[in-house]
């Protein structure tokens, strides 16, 4: 673990770093951020699906971190608080930053061909909001689903709001993103699951559904919801809530699906 003290924010060894907030929308090459301890210990912990490009910390933070730093082949350069803040170009309070490498995209070929009948794998379209995407990776993970299938049209789930949402789970939960037209129901029924659509519209309750085998939880947007034609091919399925309200956030209600799929 090479320590790399820094005392100049224009140090052209940590421009990944510069204006982060401006990076998020003009992009990477390749890399991500994740902030926090949390997150930075899934990073670099035995479940990481990502590789450590580097670390920045602040130098009040260093000691409580070094023993778990200790194994990184990638620098890790410590800097003040006050040339950190300069460096990201806003206040960075948990004092932790690092890099990750995106590497290759994986594809539903990598999951199991023939998936035991209480797998589950939750999928998403037209998730555009990185705080809900955040979360159905939050819920995706806290009660086990295999994988998380997005449609082209969703969001960046290694998004540093995203992964800070997720507490780190986007890091080690799997993904696959579809390619542009490649039909997400005929995908997963390839793959051996049976696709339960998440909306207020479905003719059966959560609480009487019953899994018959692997199954995959398909969730829409919150103001779109899940196409006609799709739902017109799935399992409709519906939470159940007080007269006169039909809205839960979309996370929310993944996780309440999950849950009920997982006992």
């Amino acid at each position: 673990m090479p320590i790399l003290r820094l005392s100049d924010p224009l140090d052209p060894r940590i421009e990944a770093y510069r204006d982060i907030r401006e990076r998020d929308l003009a992009g990477r090459q390749g890399l991500f951020v994740a902030e926090g301890e949390v997150v930075l210990g899934h990073l670099i912990g035995p479940r990481s699906r990502f590789e450590v490009d580097s670390v920045l910390v602040a130098d009040s933070r260093l000691e409580g971190l070094e023993m778990r730093l200790r194994s990184l082949q990638a620098p890790v350069f410590v800097a003040s608080q006050v040339v950190m803040d300069a460096i990201a170009g806003f206040p960075i309070h948990r004092g932790i930053l690092a890099m990750g490498r995106r590497g290759e995209p994986a594809s539903l070929s990598e999951l199991p061909a023939m998936p035991a009948p209480t797998d589950m794998v939750l999928a998403a379209v037209g998730i555009g909001n990185h705080d809900n995407m955040g979360g159905l990776f939050r819920a995706a993970a806290a009660f086990g689903a295999r994988a998380v299938v997005l449609d082209s049209t969703c969001c960046d789930p290694l998004y540093r709001k995203a992964i800070r949402v997720s507490v780190g789970a986007s890091l080690i939960q799997p993904f696959v993103r579809l390619q542009p037209g490649e039909d997400m129901v005929t995908a997963l029924a390839r793959a051996g699951y049976a696709c339960w659509a998440l909306t207020p519209s479905g003719g059966e309750m959560l609480s009487h559904a019953e899994s018959a085998g692997a199954t995959a939880l398909i969730v829409g947007s919150e103001g779109l919801g899940l196409p006609q034609a799709m739902l017109a091919r799935c399992r409709g399925i519906a939470i159940p809530m007080a007269d006169g309200f039909d809205s839960l956030n979309v996370a929310t209600a993944a996780a309440i699906a999950l849950h009920h799929l997982a006992r």
